[in-house]
């Protein structure tokens, strides 16, 4: 009941802001989402959504309408060597929730995210473009077009390069890591649902398949010296990847033939912020704990956090003790993905002895104890922030 007559602003119209609008509005809140975009409109690529996700999408009451988007369920986890040898098949269905696990458009996730926040009653306004967020008693948003917007509550979930970020913590400088990726949608080619992995010295290489195997997603990783700006939205000249990747074996190589438009981003390391908020003002998803790619977790943090901060607004009428609290929750979980990502970089780009040891212990590993993938990370895979409860 905390959350009755509370008027909640929330800056960015993505995963993380789309799903705290809903959790909040079905709590009594009244939200409005200033969105800088003219349109919600098709972008970027493919996403997993792994049961921890799910978790929170069922008790938002859309699991149902993700699925309806016609997201495969990722049956199995293939590992391949440079040459597309097989080293392992881990199968997804050995998790406790193991259906639970789609492979999704980010589109199709966004779509459902801002239906339901309209259906309970969020107000998205787009082309809004915030200059400034003032904390405070009565914490402001300032406009691009020089007006401002009083609230009970900020949120911001505008992303990595957050402006509403910049009021609440002073973040250290990010790195590079020496990597680049390249990430692609191309036809489906009816291939099982499962998520392939090809590994090589330098680089490696993820596809999977999207919307009921009529869409493929690509996301291909390499080392190099040299830095692509910090954004997925560059274009880069499809050529490059293919080269990159000429010494796969034949199926990597013929995905990468397909592609006829691809993005590049550099990957930086993000310290996970130490301050998730101010009076006034909270951060969630990217703003505050942007993560690399390799455990394929940013969404689902990002809807893990919408749900926590939601749940903690409403179980407290102090919203300084609320905000802590969620900060809390969230700090020590996020920190580990954040690290477990980080650490799987290195394992996918092994060379020489190290390369053929790995290659041996994955062949072991798959003949042997199949579901091992699966259960080491059952941490985050079967972690449930709802606890069972839904809002609908």
């Amino acid at each position: 009941m905390a959350l009755n007559s509370q008027h909640i602003l929330i800056v960015g119209a993505g995963i993380a802001g789309l799903a705290a609008a809903r959790a909040l509005a079905l709590r009594g809140a009244t939200v409005t989402v200033l969105e800088q975009a003219p349109a919600i409109t098709e972008v970027g690529a493919g996403l997993q959504v792994s049961p921890n996700g799910m978790a929170v999408l069922k008790s938002l009451g859309l699991a149902q309408a993700l699925l309806d988007t016609g997201a495969p369920r990722a049956r199995a986890l293939l590992l391949h060597d440079h040459a597309g040898r097989r080293l392992g098949r881990f199968p997804q269905t050995r998790l406790a929730r193991g259906d639970d696990y789609l492979l999704v458009h980010r589109a199709d996730l966004i779509e459902v995210l801002a239906q339901g926040a309209r259906d309970a009653g969020v107000d998205i306004q787009l082309g809004q473009t915030v200059q400034q967020v003032t904390p405070g008693a009565a914490p402001t948003v300032t406009l691009t077009d020089g007006t401002s917007r009083q609230a009970d509550l900020i949120i911001g979930a505008d992303g990595l390069h957050s402006p509403t970020a910049r009021a609440v913590v002073t973040r250290d400088q990010p790195f590079f890591t020496g990597q680049i990726a390249w990430r692609a949608v191309i036809p489906g080619d009816n291939s099982p649902h499962e998520v392939e992995l090809y590994m090589a010295p330098g680089r490696h290489l993820v596809t999977y398949p999207l919307r009921g195997g009529t869409l493929r997603n690509i996301v291909a990783v390499e080392e190099r010296q040299s830095w692509a700006e910090e954004s997925w939205s560059t274009s880069d000249d499809p050529r490059n990847v293919q080269q990159a990747f000429a010494g796969m074996g034949a199926r990597p190589r013929a995905l990468l033939d397909q592609i006829d438009k691809v993005n590049i981003w550099g990957l930086f390391r993000h310290p996970v912020a130490d301050r998730w908020h101010a009076p006034g003002v909270a951060l969630l998803g990217d703003a505050v704990h942007p993560t690399l790619p390799f455990l394929a977790q940013g969404a689902c943090m990002g809807l893990e956090d919408a749900w926590v901060l939601a749940d903690q607004l409403d179980r407290h009428q102090d919203q300084g003790q609320a905000l802590a609290a969620y900060q809390s929750l969230r700090h020590a979980r996020v920190t580990r993905v954040v690290d477990a990502a980080s650490r799987n970089a290195r394992h996918f780009h092994l060379s020489g002895v190290m390369a053929f040891g790995a290659g041996m212990g994955i062949r072991m590993l798959g003949l042997v104890m199949p579901g091992y993938a699966a259960r080491s990370f059952a941490w985050v895979y079967e972690h449930d922030v709802t606890g069972g409860v839904s809002l609908i």
